[in-house]
Order: structure tokens, then sequence, then C-alpha cells
């Protein structure tokens, strides 16, 4: 439900939204008003192929038609805070999100960020001010029930122990949500911060950036991969970023790289995998929908990875997430 609260005075009025609802959480499953949840959904990015990067209403009230026709329910804000009014929409339609700040990397190769001498005190200041101006926006919308302090750092390097061990407690001071960083580190035994947050995120890439192609792959690799992680350290696992980029209408039999036909069966792969597995608490494919970047070899037109175009036309993957997430829902 949602209530509307108004403060009115001689010459003003304001009006703030807003949801009671209760996030708790154990080893093994994420809970919303006590009743446990499952995550079907999303990475998304602010983009569309007429107006770039940036906030168009049109387009958000399509996406969020989407995300309701497949049968999502969540999605992860990455890698920035999105508008307010996609925020509203989330609140309105019922979804549940992951909210995550700006601190995409934070990486070795990346200078006066971890190191031999520790994190840089600027880039850690900064970082706990991005996310006290995000707590403090969204603190009233009953969609957000996690918050995300990062995108693949490099959490395998020392350093990143002292770094997050303090960005996590100011978080912790400032609301009761429940914390993830999205994880890039491939070996649970070398990560540095896993523990620390509530929920561990895992980017997974077994048959595109690894192995691309051998489908096979995917299971004995995600299968070692996500156990060794919870054996680690028992906490509920949601693969955050799992995906193939995928051109509209190239197709293939047998199943190559880059076909219709690969990206739906690498994602009913991964898929298995994760129903095979308690601790898995959720899922979301990369991406919603194809985006630009940077020209690089790996791109063509941009990041392709979308399970819808980047005019938000379903690709032939699109209809087995529906069929998977319409049955999950009886469940």
């Amino acid at each position: 439900y949602l209530y509307t609260l108004r403060v009115t005075a001689e010459c003003d009025e304001y009006e703030e939204k807003f949801g009671i609802r209760k996030v708790t959480y154990d080893e093994k499953c994420l809970y919303v008003n006590d009743k446990p949840v499952y995550l079907k959904g999303f990475g998304k990015h602010e983009d569309f192929f007429v107006s770039g990067k940036g906030n168009n209403s049109a387009v958000n009230v399509r996406d969020f038609e989407l995300l309701d026709w497949i049968h999502a329910n969540s999605f992860r804000t990455s890698h920035y805070p999105y508008c307010e009014e996609i925020l509203y929409l989330a609140d309105r339609y019922g979804f549940m999100v992951i909210d995550e700040c700006p601190a995409v990397g934070c990486n070795h190769w990346q200078p006066h960020t971890f190191g031999e001498q520790g994190a840089d005190s600027d880039t850690e200041n900064l970082h706990k001010e991005t996310l006290s101006q995000l707590i403090a926006r969204d603190k009233n919308h009953p969609s957000v029930v996690m918050i995300s302090v990062g995108n693949e750092a490099a959490t395998f390097e020392a350093s990143a122990r002292p770094y997050f061990e303090s960005v996590i407690s100011h978080v912790r001071k400032l609301t009761d949500l429940p914390v993830m960083i999205a994880e890039e580190s491939k070996f649970s035994e070398g990560n540095h911060v896993a523990d620390l947050a509530d929920f561990i995120g895992l980017n997974r890439y077994f048959g595109w950036y690894d192995e691309i192609g051998r489908l096979e792959a995917i299971e004995p690799m995600l299968i070692n991969d996500l156990e060794a992680y919870y054996n680690e350290f028992r906490k509920p696992i949601i693969v955050t970023e799992f995906g193939v980029d995928t051109i509209e209408g190239v197709h293939s039999l047998p199943a190559t790289a880059f076909s219709e036909e690969y990206q739906t069966e690498y994602l009913a792969e991964n898929c298995r995998v994760f129903d095979g597995l308690p601790y898995v608490v959720g899922e979301h494919v990369w991406n919603f929908a194809d985006f630009m970047t940077k020209q690089g070899t790996i791109r063509m037109r941009g990041n392709r990875k979308g399970v819808f175009t980047r005019d938000r036309q379903p690709k032939q993957a699109a209809y087995f997430l529906r069929e998977r997430w319409k049955s999950k829902d009886k469940k």
C-alpha cells in the first residue's frame, strides 16, 4: 500500500508518498513482510536509442510494463542511483529495487584506490558521502529493499578490507536495510570483503567471457564457484549479472555465440544450476535491454546482452524468462 503524507502551511503544501514494509533475511533467504521472496529481474541502464542516457518518462513506463509482462519482480540500479521518477514507478508497480551507489570498479588498475598504501582517503570520503545522499533521498521508497555499495571492486586486494569495513559501517549507521556488494572476484578464498555484507552479489559469465561457446562448461564452473562462496561465508547469494551478447535476428542450430538460440540456452543452463542451490535467492540477468557503450572490438553498436533490444522489443530469450518467472510465481 502507498500512503500520502501532506504537509500544509499558510502559503505552501508538500506531499510525500511512502510505504511501510519489513525486510529481513537469514543465510538462505530474503523476506519481505515475513514472506520469502526470490528476486527475478535484471540489471538495467538509463539508456534509450533515441535519447541516449538520461530520463525519459515514456520509456520508463514502457520498461515497467515489460518488467510486468516478463514476470520480473526486481532490478538493480546498476551502476548509479536512477532518477526519482523510476523509484516512484517501482513503488506503484510493486517492484523491489537494489539501490546501488555510483562506485563502479575501485580496481587495482585505477590509481589511488587500492594498493600497497591502502585506499585513497578522498575516494573513501566521496564514497561515503554519495551513500549518505542516496539513502537520504530514497529512504521513503518501499520499493528499495537493499543497498549495494559498489560493483566489481578489487575485493581480492588486502587493502580493500579496511576500506569496505569503513564504508559498510557508515551505511549501517544510516539504514537498517541489508547491504550488498556486487562481486567480480572469482575465488572465494581470496575475497577480503564478502563477509562484511549481508548478501553476496556475484557477476558471472561462464560460457561467455570464460569458455565462450561452451554451454557444457557452465554447470561445473558455476556450481564450484557458488558452493565455494557459500561454504566460505554462509551468506545468501544473488547472481547479480549473467548474460551474453546477442544480435537480434541471428539464428544458429546448434547454438553458437551471438545467436538468439545461444542466449536462450545460456540463460536456461544458468537457471538450472540456480534451482538446485537453495542459498541462491535471486537471479538478475545482464541486461534488461541493449545499451550503448564506447566503441571497442568486443562491442557491436554497444552492449548487446539485452533480453530486449535497445528500442524495447523482445528477443527469443525474453519468452523463455517469461515462462520461467511465471512458473516461479506459482510456487
